[in-house]
């Protein structure tokens, strides 16, 4: 908070952001530190509503919920701070940060405790790798900030994997309540994610989770042999069919079944149609996924990850998210729900969950046939 503080009183009528988690992390974590360090800056002022600090020479530090990534576009920046990055959308700052920075020649700092080896793993590789980054990992016997009773103390309580996570920043440990931990685990060991290309002699088949004032998430497909190979994912919210449809038709792929779950066939009010006829009409033909409870859905996807084979720089989104997809807290109970908990990752897990119940053979997937028109069906 004093690195951007710093900043923005160096540069007049700039402006910098803290971004965490969700919208009330940043208010628990940082507001009141902000407040406290720049109280002896006359002529300073705060607007509690919109959690900015102004600054008298015209600059503004503002604090950002993760959760809520639309409200971040355009906005301009000369600096960003990303807190817990590893808990935060893959895609935050190459599509809505980075360009915030552009005008400015901006920076940005990503620091956090590790959440497996998701996007913040690779892009701590990513640093290390690069000249032009500083990239610095810092365990407890590095800072020396907490004396080694309290370390023993801590140990006797927390999990080996709870405790070289929080304390060794480990991106081996396991998440705690995460669904696919060892899955992915498995999977990166064995050598499945890696850099998987189409395979032009077969079809790809898409699975969707259709969202109306949240994300779309869509999985690209290969079956080769006894394999499954995702070779590609895409993600956005606030758009129509009509977008996803030419997303399909700019990727080039040739195209075999696309899959959705049954809620697509639902009339809506507004329009007297079901998004399932809306698609039909933009040539995407629908087949239905069998419905299946989420933790039947759940079990499906761990039975049959080990066919899996990921693409890892155009599934990167989709593997952070299924890393990060885990089981809801309950803090009056002191224990996991039996119920994921519904953020950013619901999206790309749920989209798994319909490929992995189409596959599961249990039922058939049933094809969409619209009602004729001017004829009796019998």
């Amino acid at each position: 908070m004093n690195h951007i503080q710093r900043d923005a009183l160096n540069n007049p009528e700039s402006r910098y952001a803290y971004i965490a988690p969700t919208y009330k992390q940043a208010k628990n974590i940082a507001w009141d530190v902000i407040k406290e360090y720049s109280r002896v800056i006359e002529g300073v002022r705060y607007n509690e509503t919109e959690l900015s600090v102004f600054y008298p020479n015209g600059s503004r530090l503002t604090l950002y919920g993760a959760d809520n990534p639309d409200s971040l576009r355009g906005i301009g920046l000369w600096g960003v701070v990303f807190d817990e990055y590893s808990q935060q959308p893959s895609n935050i700052f190459t599509e809505i940060i980075r360009p915030t920075l552009s005008d400015h020649h901006g920076y940005a700092i990503w620091i956090g405790t590790p959440k497996g080896k998701n996007e913040f793993f690779r892009l701590y590789e990513k640093a290390k790798a690069d000249d032009d980054w500083l990239s610095l990992h810092l365990t407890v016997k590095d800072t020396n900030i907490l004396d080694e009773k309290e370390l023993a103390d801590a140990k006797k309580t927390m999990s080996d994997d709870e405790y070289l996570q929080e304390f060794y920043c480990s991106f081996e440990a396991a998440i705690k309540g995460a669904y696919y931990a060892k899955e992915l685990q498995e999977a990166r060991q064995a050598g499945k994610i890696t850099n998987v290309p189409l395979s032009k002699g077969h079809n790809v088949d898409t699975w969707w989770d259709l969202g109306v004032s949240d994300s779309t998430a869509i999985g690209f497909f290969q079956k080769i042999g006894q394999e499954t190979h995702v070779i590609d994912y895409y993600e956005e919210s606030g758009e129509g069919l009509a977008h996803y449809a030419k997303v399909l038709q700019d990727k080039g792929y040739k195209y075999g079944t696309h899959y959705a779950p049954h809620d697509i066939a639902v009339t809506e009010l507004g329009t007297g149609k079901s998004r399932l006829e809306m698609a039909r009409s933009l040539g995407i033909n629908f087949s239905l996924v069998p419905k299946l409870s989420i933790e039947d859905g759940i079990n499906a996807v761990r039975t049959r990850f080990n066919m899996l084979w990921f693409d890892e720089e155009k599934c990167g989104r989709l593997l952070n998210c299924l890393s990060l997809y885990r089981k809801e807290w309950d803090d009056k109970r002191g224990m996991f729900r039996q119920r994921p908990l519904h953020d950013f990752t619901s999206h790309a897990a749920d989209m798994m969950r319909y490929w992995a119940v189409t596959e599961s053979g249990s039922s058939q997937a049933s094809v969409y046939i619209p009602p004729w028109k001017g004829y009796n069906r019998l």
